[in-house]
């Protein structure tokens, strides 16, 4: 009885032919040749799946509940095309889907991703740690060439001229500021809310000996405008997904507070084509707190602040390869993230890696790269110069 209301509910994923497997029963789900199978060793609870499908699935699959047969991302590819179809009770997820959006709880969710340590992110990320969109310019280029590129693409875009002054919002781990300084000979400050990532960005300014042309302060972007610096460039990747819905017209504006007139602000981050508050299992488990905004909100905003928008470009397949190559990466080395955490910490990791690398793929998420500036600018190129 309760098997078979597990399988009704299921039923509605029918988009693509699969295959569920239990201890006694095989099913399956859509017609045609199934495309791939999977394994109940235990069946979620319904009332679990219809307070959050993604929590009650992700979470089976944590726990080795759940195991695909076949290849993961692909399993995820076909089945989260059909979103739409998961159910959530966001009444009873309340305080997990609509989190405070103050800063010691910003800081604190921040910090549970950010500061899992920098020896865990060295595994799986590239040499130049980034943790963001590559832009692979060829296919037969590497992750290191795809993270290079993507700086050098922000870097042009945002024109820079020796002596200008940059500030990243959200820095990471300060490659971006190290090739600004290294070939623009910009001055630069990095803010984040991460221990671990700005010590090793204080240690690779040291390394490089850009002491003189580079800083970096914890800090949170609200209390930019109490610094009083003004800057000629300003950039943020992949930081507005922390920021929630809510609070972007707050940091577009002190953004706009902090960039002198005729400066430039790029925005990098992961949009949606409609607002949406987010997956719980990624909130749960991954980002606490994040929030995808959509390209058409930021426009808005960014128009009603007098922002005027020179460029939009879309990365998604961009980003789809970027993480499937740090899945493959996070593969070659889950055996030491197994010793440093457990064996469900690396299939979560896993999972969300696979996840996202689908979604962006199946167009439920995009990534949006952005230019604005904050006057006509008429003396700037009349062609993208990059």
């Amino acid at each position: 009885m309760f098997e078979q209301q597990f399988i009704n509910f299921m039923e509605k994923f029918d988009s693509v032919p699969f295959t569920i497997k239990t201890q006694d029963h095989t099913y399956q789900i859509g017609k045609g040749e199934p495309t791939f199978s999977v394994f109940f060793h235990k069946v979620p609870s319904m009332s679990d799946l219809l307070t959050s499908t993604s929590i009650a699935l992700g979470e089976a699959y944590m726990n080795g509940d759940i195991e695909i047969e076949g290849d993961l991302y692909n399993a995820l590819n076909m089945f989260l095309g059909q979103l739409g179809k998961f159910s959530t009770d966001s009444k009873k997820l309340k305080r997990l889907i609509f989190p405070s959006l103050s800063k010691k709880t910003q800081k604190e969710e921040v910090s549970s991703h950010y500061d899992l340590g920098n020896d865990f992110y060295k595994l799986w990320l590239d040499d130049t740690l980034s943790y963001s969109c590559g832009y692979f310019a060829k296919d037969s280029d590497t992750l290191y060439d795809a993270q290079c590129n993507k700086v050098d693409r922000i870097l042009e875009k945002l024109y820079l001229k020796e002596g200008m002054t940059l500030c990243d919002i959200g820095c990471g781990w300060g490659f971006l500021l190290i090739e600004a300084a290294k070939k623009y000979h910009i001055h630069g400050v990095g803010i984040t809310l991460s221990q671990e990532q700005k010590k090793k960005f204080e240690e690779r300014i040291h390394e490089e000996h850009l002491e003189n042309l580079l800083e970096v302060h914890l800090l949170d972007y609200r209390d930019l405008p109490k610094s009083k610096r003004k800057f000629d460039r300003i950039v943020s990747v992949g930081m507005l997904e922390h920021v929630g819905r809510g609070n972007y017209e707050e940091f577009m504006s002190c953004v706009k507070s902090v960039l002198k007139p005729g400066g430039l602000f790029l925005l990098h981050y992961i949009s949606a084509l409609q607002e949406h508050p987010g997956d719980a299992w990624i909130k749960k488990y991954i980002f606490p707190g994040g929030v995808i905004p959509s390209l058409r909100e930021i426009i808005q905003i960014a128009g009603d602040m007098r922002f005027y928008t020179i460029d939009v470009e879309s990365l998604r397949r961009h980003y789809n390869k970027t993480l499937l190559e740090w899945n493959k990466n996070f593969q070659a080395h889950r055996a030491e993230v197994v010793e440093m955490f457990d064996e469900k910490f690396a299939r979560m990791w896993e999972l969300y890696l696979c996840a996202c690398a689908a979604t962006f793929q199946n167009g439920i998420i995009d990534l949006s790269q952005i230019l604005f500036t904050n006057d006509v600018n008429n003396d700037l190129p009349m062609t993208r110069w990059y």
